[in-house]
């Protein structure tokens, strides 16, 4: 997937899921578009998926990925799974566990329970960011997982990723020197891709709050090339991509952007349609007065079709925003 959307100058979008009803929406979306993508799980989803009484970050993500394999095996297109933004003083009780997870899977003669996975060890010095990644680089190359790795902050906060709404703007961009210098700690261990952050911020802004600069990634990926060559130019990811305009996403995907994560986005078009039933059905959903209320309006199937339909729109508009609409390779791998 990363080989052909590379070579074809497009991107997969990165949808984060947090129960069978977003894994559909998502599913939905790339059958519906025929495109292939990824579906990813935070350690919050893995907490949330897990129960409120066990918050169990790896098992409730082991549950869901589990599940989107059962429920992927039902459409034409290619899926792969990943988890997101994992600080290394998670890493232990959260990566560990997974990878152990898949370790089992192989031993079983089965396929990976992930296909990638995210060390975010962006707010530590590089070189203890690259100390660790390394490490688990290693473990993720001998198990054929991605290693998705980061330098720079992006700001914002999403399900506990590093940055903040006050980091200091020049930690938003990553610099040329920080790009060689991931290439020389990383090359040859395993395949990774490289979250460079370029003014990218978790959430939704403003227009003219969020200030991102693609050519960063430009720059980044000359400043590698010039000293190894073509082929040590990085596949990268882009963090935070909702609300971002069209021009500076599709300028990325000819810099090496080849994932995008969609979270923001897909949580409010997720919500607005259960608001809009509520808000329509306030006397069927609310036993007002001592009446009974309306038991197709309360039901939550109902709202929750809605509610997965309308986050389906919008993975499908994320889709043709990064040019993988029609672009499935399910079949030919």
């Amino acid at each position: 997937m990363l080989d052909s959307a590379q070579k074809g100058d497009y991107a997969y979008p990165a949808i984060n899921c947090t129960s069978l009803i977003t894994i559909n929406a998502a599913l939905k979306a790339f059958s519906d578009m025929k495109s292939d993508g990824i579906i990813q799980f935070s350690t919050g989803a893995g907490a949330f998926a897990s129960g409120m009484s066990v918050q169990d970050q790896a098992y409730g993500c082991i549950v869901l990925a589990e599940a989107a394999h059962r429920l992927a095996a039902k459409h034409d297109v290619l899926v792969a799974l990943n988890t997101d933004h994992c600080q290394p003083q998670a890493a232990a009780g959260f990566l560990d566990p997974l990878l152990d997870a898949t370790a089992e899977r192989r031993a079983r003669g089965e396929g990976n329970l992930f296909q990638n996975h995210m060390l975010d060890a962006s707010a530590l010095p590089l070189e203890e960011n690259m100390a660790i990644s390394k490490e688990y680089l290693k473990r993720c190359a001998e198990l054929d997982i991605v290693l998705e790795v980061e330098a720079g902050v992006v700001g914002g906060e999403e399900d506990g990723a590093a940055g903040s709404e006050d980091t200091p703007a020049h930690k938003l961009y990553t610099t040329p020197e920080d790009m060689v210098a991931v290439h020389e700690a990383l090359n040859g261990i395993g395949r990774f891709t490289f979250a460079a952050t370029f003014g990218n911020v978790h959430g939704h802004y403003k227009p003219g709050a969020v200030k991102l600069r693609p050519d960063i990634l430009k720059e980044g990926q000359a400043a590698v090339a010039a000293k190894y060559g073509e082929s040590a130019k990085f596949d990268l990811v882009f963090h935070g991509g909702s609300g971002s305009a069209l021009d500076q996403i599709r300028e990325t995907l000819g810099y090496g952007v080849v994932k995008m994560n969609v979270d923001t986005d897909t949580q409010y078009a997720f919500t607005r349609p259960i608001a809009d039933h509520m808000l329509k059905n306030y006397d069927g959903v609310l036993m007002v007065d001592g009446e009974v209320g309306n038991k197709k309006a309360y039901d939550p199937r109902g709202y929750l079709k809605k509610a997965e339909e309308a986050m389906a729109a919008r993975i499908a508009r994320a889709c043709d925003d990064l040019l993988a609409s029609g672009k499935t390779i399910c079949g030919q791998v």
